[in-house]
């Protein structure tokens, strides 16, 4: 793929990286709605030290680097390789909602790449191997079709994730638009460092190992009252 982003692969990027078209993402909070609900979240300072340990513990360690070896695998037309970390991803989603969330996410981004990729016949056709299609599946699909740099995307799924996580905290905590711009501003060497660790570490080193998320995620399906569906 082209190592600059012209203008024509920046608006793809941003498109792509929309919390809210076309993927939906706007309305999962990965467990945040119920961190606030008991209390672990409850002002900016505990939002951030929140979504800092997010992107240091979970995010750059599986979500991005599944995601970077899922673009290799498409550009190089590698079928086993598309099939391992796909259903890897699948597998590391340890409660309903997370995994019905990445896989709803992946069928909405879906339904575009049948336009995104109809001249990407080899893409197409790895994607209809598979019986279901996670988030990072269709990301990494819809990037190489695009032809988008991969230093680029990683850094704008980065940033997709984060401004989620601080439109929630907006909404929920409540913060006001200014803090939550302050916020997402003071994350941005997170961000970076997140992508510089996504991208160095080996298959033996990615982890989904987050107990305290994963029972924040069971709590959450069967909270009283919410707003998010993750």
């Amino acid at each position: 793929m082209s190592s600059k982003l012209n203008s024509t692969a920046l608006l793809h990027l941003l498109q792509l990286c929309s919390p809210s078209l076309p993927v939906g993402a706007y309305s999962y909070s990965q467990g945040l709605e119920a961190a606030m609900e008991i209390g672990w979240v409850s002002d900016e300072s505990s939002a951030r030290a929140w979504i800092v340990n997010m992107l240091d513990d979970v995010v750059s360690r599986c979500e991005v680097p599944v995601m970077l070896r899922l673009i290799a695998a498409f550009s190089s037309n590698d079928e086993e390789a598309v099939r391992y970390w796909n259903d890897f991803f699948i597998a590391s989603r340890d409660s309903a909602e997370f995994r019905a969330e990445t896989i709803q996410m992946g069928y909405s981004l879906s339904k575009l790449l049948a336009e995104i990729c109809k001249d990407k016949h080899e893409i197409m056709a790895l994607l209809n191997l598979l019986d279901h299609v996670p988030f990072p599946t269709a990301f990494a699909a819809a990037s190489v079709a695009l032809e988008l740099p991969t230093e680029e995307v990683t850094l704008g799924m980065l940033f997709s994730w984060t401004e989620n996580q601080v439109l929630a905290c907006v909404k929920s905590v409540p913060l006001g638009q200014v803090a939550g711009q302050r916020l997402l501003l003071s994350l941005r060497p997170h961000m970076e460092n997140a992508a510089h660790v996504a991208a160095r570490l080996s298959d033996d080193q990615l982890s989904n190992w987050s107990p305290g998320l994963s029972i924040l995620s069971m709590q959450h399906e069967v909270q009283y009252s919410r707003l998010y569906r993750s």
